[in-house]
């Protein structure tokens, strides 16, 4: 237990209204975290309201449950916000979070912007979901969880944890797993909704290991624009699992996807083994954690830059390492 995790509990015990925000485009972790911890508070304080309320969602974990209606501007006035998974504040997907009486931050991204009255981060954690647990299993004499709370928390540390394969996962990543599947998570129910693609998913990965190209050192990446998702029917964040689908290349250890917008920015995808990309993303307007990050560019040239700026990093690091594979 560290005093943040303290000082957030004694903020949740003070309030009778408490609504938990995320990033926008969600991902299982940020899904599965103000979820989850919703589930872990309403059991534990059923006399207070606790919604979890945002202005968009996920089709790829929209198994996982719904979130709550828009509350008028006085409920958020008088409640406290918690943010979990959201690095900055720009990113926040409900702009009302900012009318709540107090606000506390939990997250596990390299700190961009310290906002919020309190803040608990940890950006050694392989998920803001791991966070969840470790913050349920400090008070496990004073909160209760069931199995769809515990399921929820699951899905968002193995989803973000690449399942339990990231440089980020510890013991005490895997010793929290077990507590949640101690509850009785049905991983065979959750790994079907999370890993079965539909037809044209894998359509998409053909498409991609035919057209993905390499830079001189080794960095593999895919451009999918509009006319392509539409092509294959695919939603934008099924195009954007492209990334996932060159990670398995010999000898490439940083592999990019760039997926078109409807506004006609380019969503970018980076990630890597070994090699800390991070930096690179941050050059474009985004960051991440060390080897899984995103960016934004506007145009092929933007394009162009980055990845000549990725194949850079990924020279100087086979240069100055061994044993990269």
């Amino acid at each position: 237990m560290n005093e943040q995790m303290k000082v957030i509990l004694d903020k949740i015990k003070t309030y009778d209204r408490i609504v938990i925000f995320r990033h926008k485009r969600p991902d299982g972790d940020a899904v599965g975290s103000t979820l989850g911890l919703r589930g872990i508070l309403r059991l534990t304080y059923p006399a207070k309201e606790i919604i979890v309320n945002n202005s968009d969602y996920s089709d790829y974990v929209g198994f996982l449950g719904s979130e709550d209606e828009t509350r008028p501007d006085e409920f958020y006035a008088e409640a406290l916000g918690i943010v979990i998974d959201t690095a900055t504040s720009d990113r926040v997907s409900n702009p009302r979070f900012s009318l709540c009486k107090e606000l506390c931050k939990i997250d596990h991204h390299i700190p961009k912007e310290t906002y919020g009255d309190y803040q608990w981060v940890e950006e050694h954690r392989s998920s803001s979901c791991e966070m969840v647990a470790a913050f349920y299993a400090a008070f496990k004499d004073e909160l209760k969880i069931d199995v769809d709370s515990a399921t929820l928390i699951y899905a968002g540390m193995v989803t973000d944890s690449g399942r339990f394969r990231f440089r980020s996962v510890t013991g005490e990543t895997m010793r929290l797993a077990g507590m949640l599947l101690d509850e009785g998570v049905d991983t065979d129910h959750l790994y079907a909704h999370l890993y079965m693609k539909d037809f044209n998913s894998l359509k998409l990965q053909a498409y991609v290991y035919d057209h993905m190209k390499m830079s001189e050192h080794g960095v593999a990446y895919i451009y999918i624009n509009r006319a392509t998702q539409k092509k294959f029917k695919l939603t934008f964040e099924q195009a954007c699992a492209a990334v996932g689908y060159m990670d398995s290349i010999k000898d490439s250890l940083i592999w990019i996807a760039f997926i078109e917008s409807d506004d006609g920015s380019i969503r970018v995808r980076l990630r890597s083994r070994f090699v800390t990309i991070n930096q690179v993303a941050e050059k474009y307007g985004g960051g991440g954690h060390d080897c899984a990050s995103g960016a934004t560019v506007h145009g092929r040239k933007e394009m162009k830059a980055l990845i000549a700026d990725a194949d850079t990093r990924l020279a100087d690091y086979k240069e100055s390492n061994e044993g990269w594979l």
